[in-house]
């Protein structure tokens, strides 16, 4: 698994940023950048490039949120911005050649580099093929690695040619595609936590586990990103990535060794195993659902449809609720029930296991109404572990409670916690794949998102059907009752 190397001066590098002054780059790059400088993490020989088309005359609107002004000061000496049209003629690459060759000879940084793509997914073949042609991921003596942002691709045949298209022009083990959930410090704990505990290893498994569910709700709406989720929707937004990502990790095979490869094949294992939804009988296993206005902290938000940039008339869906399984022999009979919105009552994300109750409890009438044991593991926003046990009240009478035990993963020591956008750069300026996708592991998810948009597209879509601020449609706390579970985030 990941850790930051004791020797940053090791992997000397231009860091190019294409899409400079989009919302990402100012809310998430910019400030790990910055950040990881702060903390001394970046190579010694070090540099960043930012790309776009507008001018820019002062840094410092490339970045959202407060600065230590010296500290600032001493940053910028190593930022650059450069105006750029990404989409534009071959000169425009000619020049940024000449540019980024000058800042490799000011910063010794040996022709290294890393190409951040945030930008939207039709432009990434575009900038690949346009760096290759103009000798700007030659390779050689050098290297040079890209970064690209989710999506990958909209659908499986799109994710397929864009993949063809990008390994003309750079090796697969150069492609570093971001699923910034797996930098989440709890989400590499899952790995820790299955294989390090016998505890939980031995019950891991569909003779001790009754239930896996998986939840991810937000309460923030579709914000400046409006034109992008209109498209994408919940199920491409978050199911095929982060949530597919989470299930993945919490079902795999332990793997031969903890390196990077291991445990993607171990993963990609899963996603092949995930049962596909069949049109004609499956629609009873999805429900989608899309938000109305309604109120957050007591204050009053529109609509999706009323939403920046969305179509009036649109059914995009803002939340899905779905029953699916693995189907291999340790989880053959273990539902896992999936739900993921926006506009939601809680902001949260959580994989919660249900253990089976012993059945020998039933014989005495004191434990037959106790709950079964249950573990949480809390991505965010308390990242931690909660486990319910059953125990004997206080008393005289012999009276069962459940009693949580709760850690919460805060550490005194800030230098000891990163944010997830700090360690993926660190992980690609190392060349560590730990905090990035493979191809396969694309190409299984999209399978499988491709299999419920078939299945969707037999559904009757009557939006909205929720209140922004409630838990969601109706019909998806009454999905579990079908089943005699509940859920339990």
């Amino acid at each position: 698994m990941f850790k930051f190397s004791n020797n940053s001066a090791e992997s000397p590098c231009v860091f190019v940023i294409f899409g400079g002054t989009g919302d990402l780059t100012k809310r998430k790059l910019i400030p790990a950048l910055y950040s990881l400088f702060e903390r001394k993490k970046l190579p010694k020989n070090f540099a960043i490039v930012a790309t776009g088309r507008k001018t820019i005359n002062d840094l410092r609107t490339l970045i959202d949120g407060e600065i230590n002004e010296v500290i600032w000061s001493e940053f910028c000496k190593m930022f650059f911005y450069f105006t750029f049209d990404f989409s534009a003629e071959t000169e425009n690459y000619d020049r940024l050649k000449v540019f980024l060759d000058k800042v490799d000879n000011d910063f010794s940084t040996q022709g290294n580099r890393v190409y951040y793509l945030a930008v939207a997914p039709e432009y990434f073949s575009t900038i690949i093929t346009s760096l290759k042609g103009n000798g700007l991921l030659e390779n050689k003596v050098s290297w040079q690695r890209v970064m690209v942002e989710k999506p990958f691709g909209t659908s499986l045949e799109i994710a397929k040619d864009l993949n063809k298209k990008i390994l003309k022009s750079l090796a697969e083990e150069n492609i570093f595609r971001i699923d910034h959930y797996l930098g989440k410090e709890m989400v590499q704990n899952i790995i820790v936590i299955r294989f390090c505990n016998s505890i939980f290893e031995s019950m891991w498994n569909n003779k001790y586990i009754d239930n896996i569910q998986i939840i991810s709700s937000e309460k923030i709406g579709v914000e400046k990103r409006g034109g992008y989720y209109d498209k994408a929707g919940i199920l491409k937004d978050m199911l095929q990535n982060h949530i597919l990502q989470m299930l993945s990790l919490i079902c795999m095979e332990a793997p031969v060794d903890l390196s990077p490869e291991a445990i993607r094949d171990e993963k990609v294992k899963v996603l092949k195993s995930l049962r596909l939804f069949d049109k004609e009988t499956d629609q009873d296993k999805i429900i989608l659902g899309q938000y109305g206005k309604g109120q957050i902290r007591d204050e009053e938000v529109i609509g999706y449809r009323e939403e920046d940039k969305i179509d009036p008339e649109s059914n995009t869906p803002t939340f899905v609720a779905l029953k699916t399984c693995v189907d291999n022999f340790r989880w053959g009979g273990v539902p896992i029930y999936i739900r993921a919105g926006k506009r939601l009552d809680k902001r949260i994300s959580e994989i919660i296991i249900q253990f089976k109750k012993l059945p020998g409890t039933n014989f005495y009438d004191v434990f037959s109404e106790t709950e079964p044991n249950v573990l949480k593991i809390r991505i965010h926003p308390a990242e931690g572990i909660f486990f319910t046990i059953n125990a004997k009240m206080p008393g005289i009478k012999m009276e069962i409670e459940k009693v949580g035990v709760d850690y919460c993963q805060i550490y005194q020591d800030s230098d000891k916690t990163y944010e997830p956008y700090e360690h993926i750069i660190i992980g690609a300026i190392q060349n560590n794949p730990s905090f990035f996708t493979r191809w396969d592991e694309i190409e299984n998810s999209w399978n499988y998102i491709k299999s419920i948009a078939e299945v969707v597209k037999g559904m009757k879509m009557d939006f909205p059907n929720y209140e922004a601020g409630s838990k969601g449609p109706k019909e998806a706390e009454k999905f579990l009752e079908a089943d005699g579970r509940k859920w339990w985030g």
